[in-house]
């Protein structure tokens, strides 16, 4: 089981500390795949004069526009960096950086034809474009803090984690997160990929997560190795599924997830197919056509 962590103490639009560098500031945008909200984090010393990065500005929204002006205001916004382009994470970042007058940081959006289904909230920012693109391993600084970029592709081809080096912790986007386990929605998400994000994230053995959803990972390890072994539970699921006789997408969903909220079916769909898609590339399961929702699979 994995050892979710759901509760913790939060107001919206209130500026928390959280850890001696980091503050957090929560938008109103709760749902099924949000959970409470986008948390936008502000990395840096708290006294006026500081230099500051930002950290997923989140959705189009007045009021946590305001919060987020209101919780940087005596201080310098360096930089506003996003990890990856979905709605609930990215599109605040232009409006919010041209107010503090930063740049704004991430990596290349995907192209148009590999945007997920808009059957999940988690659709594609189309009009976001950073003033720098990252591909990983870039640094860079402020007063009394550092950042690594770390690039973690699974959840979204251009998802993009940060390291804040004085803590050695993760600011991991969607890529982990503490109340719940991660959509992977082809055709932008892929799950060999994911897989091999999580094992780098699992190798550099962080000390702290934090999440754009939820509340923080801080026992670190066990948490992983969980989720690692979930996803590794879930492939063998689906694998003996097929073997059974359920061959489309349509006829596991239910079985696997009838304990699940239907409303996250159409994402529990997706993420099936995400399997799916990595069990046909390694050899080990057939499809009648391109693999797809609704496809026909079979035993290799």
């Amino acid at each position: 089981m994995i050892p979710f962590v759901r509760a913790f103490d939060f107001a919206y639009g209130r500026r928390d500390q959280v850890s001696p560098l980091i503050q957090r500031v929560i938008c109103e945008n709760p749902g099924p795949f949000t959970f409470t909200g986008t948390g936008t984090y502000i990395v840096g010393r708290p006294e006026d004069g500081a230099s500051v990065a930002v950290i997923d500005p989140g959705p189009i929204d007045d009021p946590h526009l305001q919060a987020l002006l209101a919780a940087v205001e005596g201080r310098t916004v360096s930089h506003v960096l996003v990890t990856h382009t979905h709605r609930d994470h990215s599109p605040l970042a232009r409006p919010f950086a041209d107010r503090v007058g930063a740049p704004v940081l991430a990596m290349r959006p995907p192209a148009r034809e590999t945007h997920a289904s808009g059957t999940l909230d988690e659709e594609e920012d189309e009009v976001f474009a950073p003033d720098t693109i990252l591909s990983g391993g870039e640094r860079i600084a402020g007063d009394g803090w550092t950042m690594a970029a770390l690039a973690t592709p699974g959840h979204a081809s251009n998802h993009m984690a940060f390291v804040l080096e004085e803590e050695h912790a993760l600011f991991c986007g969607d890529h982990v997160m503490g109340w719940s386990t991660t959509v992977i929605a082809p055709p932008d998400g892929n799950m060999s990929a994911y897989m091999r994000s999580l094992d780098a994230v699992i190798a550099a053995g962080f000390s702290t997560l934090w999440p754009t959803h939820g509340a923080p990972v801080t026992d670190v390890a066990p948490f992983l190795a969980a989720y690692r072994a979930h996803r590794l539970e879930r492939e063998a699921q689906i694998l003996t599924r097929v073997r059974a006789g359920d061959r489309t997408i349509a006829g596991i969903v239910p079985v696997l997830y009838a304990a699940v909220d239907q409303r996250l079916w159409p994402a529990a769909s997706l993420s099936v197919l995400a399997h799916l898609i990595k069990l046909v590339d390694e050899g080990r399961l057939t499809v009648d056509e391109a693999p797809g929702l609704g496809s026909t699979y079979g035993a290799a």
